[in-house]
């Protein structure tokens, strides 16, 4: 299902967290947006407890039990606000980051990779940091029912359908961890719109939004998601005013150079699914929109690359610790018919995010892929070199307050 080879990485105690998600076929692709009622609660306890910091109200414990409801979970219970939590994907933990509540999260896929990039974002956020070290993979030796029992989560931010196509794993034993440890609260196959495995039938899509809401009434934080989702809707509103007209626009590919250093990995711009929550909105012309691969990615050489000849390269992955953006240059350069590449001519090859992206990495890759595109309106993309922090961009250049979010996330911690 995927392209690279992720690095092993070491997995170590995870220490802190000042807010706080099998291998590595998930890079690339793997199986698996839409309408949604975010953050749907119920529960005996009418009433909620406020503190206020600042201008920004958050959410405290409240008591007694509530129930949230998503697909393909359907109405969750929960006796009181999770304190253990697990996750796979890094979307989720960087949900509960964003919740204040990343100290909670016990497991995430590829600590390192996951948790180095999260922070490449964090690190323009005060007060905001994920410290991965120790965490579990959950995917480092397929997912072990073994760790879930050992871990005694609260809460298991994983998709159940999900979870029952594993190695090993069958329905019924997505019910017993359900039943035995902690509930299952998750929505995988929204994230590029795929079907569902069998028995799930009225599987509901949502976009990344509407989840981060759904997460949010979990950990009784709606306040918190309110005011991000607020920042959400004015960046993106900012960038879709000054959009030109479709014909104006460039053209675009997201790829990853595959390790054969013959082939790309590709992938769709526009297509629903919160895998595209960062390119879809800056409605740049994808260069194989044509293409039906079938899902959301696909794989080209060189040639059919040149055949499209995109103005933009946006490289997935760029950011995080698993790629060099300088090999991928050089490599690019080097190659008789990736040196006649117009994107590649124009040095207009850059480092895009990771798909697996919650809502505080949205944020940073929508403003990233809108200096990518469109530098003049916008402002430029600053230089970057491998390993690097999500640069400094200018303050008069940022298109959202990074102030007011660490605000909102750190808000009554």
């Amino acid at each position: 299902m995927d392209e690279a080879q992720a690095s092993e990485f070491t997995r170590r105690r995870f220490l802190k967290g000042a807010g706080a998600a099998g291998g590595a076929a998930f890079i690339a692709g793997c199986t698996g947006d839409g309408s949604g009622e975010a953050g749907t609660t119920t529960g005996t306890d009418a009433t909620t407890d406020r503190t206020t910091t600042g201008r920004h109200a958050t959410t405290t414990d409240a008591t007694g039990p509530y129930s949230v409801t998503m697909s393909p979970m359907g109405q969750v219970e929960f006796d009181s606000v999770p304190e253990n939590v697990f996750t796979v994907f890094p979307q989720y933990a960087d949900m509960a980051v964003a919740l204040g509540r990343g100290d909670a999260v016990n497991a995430v896929y590829v600590p390192e990779m996951s948790g180095t990039t999260m922070n490449h974002y964090y690190h323009h956020l005060d007060g905001v940091a994920f410290d991965w070290e120790g965490l579990h993979d959950p995917l480092a030796d397929g997912l072990p029912k073994e760790l879930l029992f050992e871990l005694d989560s609260d809460v298991h931010l994983a998709d159940p359908a999900w979870a029952s196509t594993q190695d090993n794993w069958t329905r019924s034993d997505v019910e017993e961890i359900g039943s035995q440890i902690a509930p299952w609260f998750g929505n995988f196959y929204s994230g590029t719109r795929a079907s569902p495995p069998k028995g799930y039938d009225g599987y509901r899509y949502y976009d990344l939004w509407e989840l981060f809401g759904k997460v949010a009434a979990v950990f009784r934080e709606t306040e918190r998601y309110e005011a991000l989702a607020q920042i959400h809707a004015d960046l993106v509103s900012t960038i879709q005013e000054k959009l030109p007209p479709k014909e104006e626009r460039p053209t675009a590919v997201r790829v990853t150079l595959a390790g054969d250093g013959e082939s790309f990995w590709t992938y769709h711009l526009n297509e629903p699914g919160y895998w595209l929550a960062d390119t879809r909105p800056l409605g740049a012309n994808d260069a194989f929109a044509e293409k039906d691969w079938g899902s959301l990615w696909g794989q080209v050489d060189y040639e059919t690359m040149l055949e499209a000849d995109p103005d933009v390269i946006l490289h997935l992955w760029g950011m995080t610790p698993n790629y060099s953006m300088s090999d991928t240059l050089a490599s690019l350069k080097d190659h008789p018919v990736g040196s006649r590449l117009t994107a590649v001519k124009n040095d207009r090859v850059y480092p895009a995010g990771m798909r697996y992206q919650g809502p505080v990495m949205n944020l940073f890759q929508i403003e990233m892929g809108a200096k990518q595109l469109y530098p003049d309106l916008f402002g430029e993309w600053p230089d970057y070199e491998d390993g690097q922090h999500y640069p400094r961009i200018p303050e008069d250049e940022r298109l959202f307050d990074r102030t007011e979010v660490a605000d909102i996330i750190t808000s009554g911690a």
